[in-house]
């Protein structure tokens, strides 16, 4: 699914994933029609075309916790506007966020599988928001949340970890999403990167 509310930069981004390929089942133009769409019928990806702002990757991410977003930002003018573009998208929730359309085939693929995916540069630029802003959240997660990120860092699913912690597999994802929320990660592969660099699992 390809949600924007430019025509431009969500035709963009139409193509490039048309010309790999990667035919979008649904378009979307305003943040509401993002979350009904992916709530009516889950897809395997939602690409933001960022030109309107972060509400759309948020929108779709309340609604459908699991779908990945990957945000195309596009040429938004000095780097520093482009830099607050990608830290509004990683906050509102993306799991990845490219630059350039080019890039949009290979990301979305990749983004699927369960990595996230950043333009060159941007990684690194995130990472060091989010040590800068919160330093101390990982001492604030609890005693089950730590237990709950030693397994998901082992690879255990939410229904392995469950059935080893004895809780239900909502509860476990509950943790996880909390943890995500403390942490301002944006998925289990940033969670895992996280725990490794941090030393908490």
């Amino acid at each position: 699914m390809v949600a924007g509310a430019s025509d431009g930069a969500a035709g963009g981004a139409v193509a490039a994933l048309t010309a790999a390929g990667l035919e979008p089942v649904h378009r979307a133009t305003t943040p509401d029609e993002a979350a009904a769409a992916v709530v009516a019928d889950p897809p395997d990806l939602v690409v933001v075309a960022l030109a309107a702002g972060p509400s759309a990757v948020a929108a779709v991410v309340e609604a459908a916790p699991r779908v990945p977003v990957l945000a195309l930002v596009g040429p938004v003018g000095p780097d520093a506007e482009r830099h607050a573009a990608v830290l509004a998208a990683v906050g509102a929730g993306a799991t990845s966020v490219v630059l350039d359309a080019g890039e949009l085939a290979d990301a979305a693929l990749r983004t699927v599988a369960g990595a996230a995916v950043f333009s060159p540069g941007l990684a690194e630029l995130v990472l060091q928001s989010v040590s800068s802003s919160d330093d101390d959240a990982a001492a604030r997660l609890t005693d089950r949340e730590a237990d709950v990120l030693r397994l998901v860092v082992d690879g255990l699913t939410a229904k392995q970890i469950a059935a080893r912690l004895v809780l239900s597999q909502r509860t476990v994802e509950n943790h996880v999403q909390n943890m995500l929320r403390k942490l301002r990660l944006t998925g289990r592969a940033a969670l895992v990167r996280y725990a490794i660099e941090n030393g908490l699992a």
